[in-house]
């Protein structure tokens, strides 16, 4: 195998870029390799966008979540016939996605011994279109206190898988709801709303099991709604998300849809990924097995 490495060395606040050598020696077990650092923000796209992946067998993304989301985004900006399976090193603060392919956060090695079996499968893939532009997901897109909470996550990132939690809990605190009209599948839902999470896998933010029955292949999205409630309830609520009983709350709303349009006063913006990017109005898509990526 030839593989293309995107390394991002400052995933976990850094501590990534001390894993790289074992990384690297793990995949030269079985595979010729060539090696890209990130160096900003969004680097990943173009690198992944401009490089000629035609004597490769397969593009590595190596980070967190946000990596992953930066190497598929480069990946969709080639036609279908340029793009190549897809492998996973977790080595960021949430890699929520890889949980879908058996795999926790941090399992760097199982990453790789995943890679090495050569046996891609085909998963779904999200697509966002706003007013200004289309951008793509695996796991997730939120809005609303999933934005609020994120932000406040990437700030607490040093703190490990702890961020996510901790920038819950304080974003309870100041809690908001926001007046949406959503249509999934042509089903009208007008409401104020604390969180919107259209996910295509089970988890967000390393542990949150959002979407419970979420499938990566099953050629729909789980949309979760939170409707506004008091304070009070979201904190009862909010413990249940590690299990996924939050699901059967009267003020949890689930649906399973291939398209999702939604509509927000002033716009809101979006996270997909655990990234921020875009605003509503959106339509969202599920592209069904549009994707190969190493996978057991």
């Amino acid at each position: 195998m030839k593989l293309l490495l995107i390394f991002n060395p400052q995933a976990a606040s850094g501590r990534a870029s001390k894993l790289l050598p074992k990384i690297c020696d793990g995949l030269k077990r079985f595979a010729s390799i060539e090696l890209v650092l990130t160096r900003h923000a969004g680097h990943a796209v173009n690198l992944v966008a401009e490089a000629d992946l035609s004597a490769f067998n397969g593009i590595i993304a190596a980070g967190g979540d946000g990596t992953l989301f930066e190497v598929l985004n480069g990946l969709y900006r080639k036609e279908p016939q340029g793009r190549v399976p897809l492998g996973l090193v977790p080595v960021g603060t949430g890699n929520a996605f890889v949980r879908d392919l058996g795999l926790m956060p941090g399992d760097w090695q199982m990453g790789i011994d995943i890679i090495a079996r050569n046996q891609p499968r085909r998963v779904d893939v999200g697509r966002v279109q706003t007013r200004s532009e289309t951008f793509h997901f695996l796991n997730i897109v939120g809005m609303g206190f999933a934005v609020d909470a994120g932000r406040t996550a990437k700030k607490l990132k040093m703190l490990g898988k702890a961020a996510y939690t901790l920038a819950t809990l304080w974003e309870i605190i100041k809690l908001e709801s926001y007046p949406l009209h959503i249509e999934i599948d042509g089903e009208n839902i007008r409401q104020d709303n604390v969180f919107v999470e259209i996910s295509n896998s089970r988890y967000t933010g390393t542990s949150f099991l959002i979407a419970p029955d979420a499938q990566i292949d099953d050629g729909l999205l789980d949309v979760t709604l939170l409707c506004a409630l008091p304070r009070r309830r979201l904190l009862r609520l909010f413990p249940t998300i590690y299990s996924g009983r939050h699901v059967q709350y009267q003020e949890i709303s689930t649906f399973q849809a291939q398209r999702i349009s939604i509509h927000a006063p002033g716009g809101l913006l979006l996270a997909p990924d655990g990234e921020f990017h875009g605003y509503t109005p959106a339509d969202i898509s599920c592209l069904h097995r549009d994707l190969e990526i190493f996978w057991t």
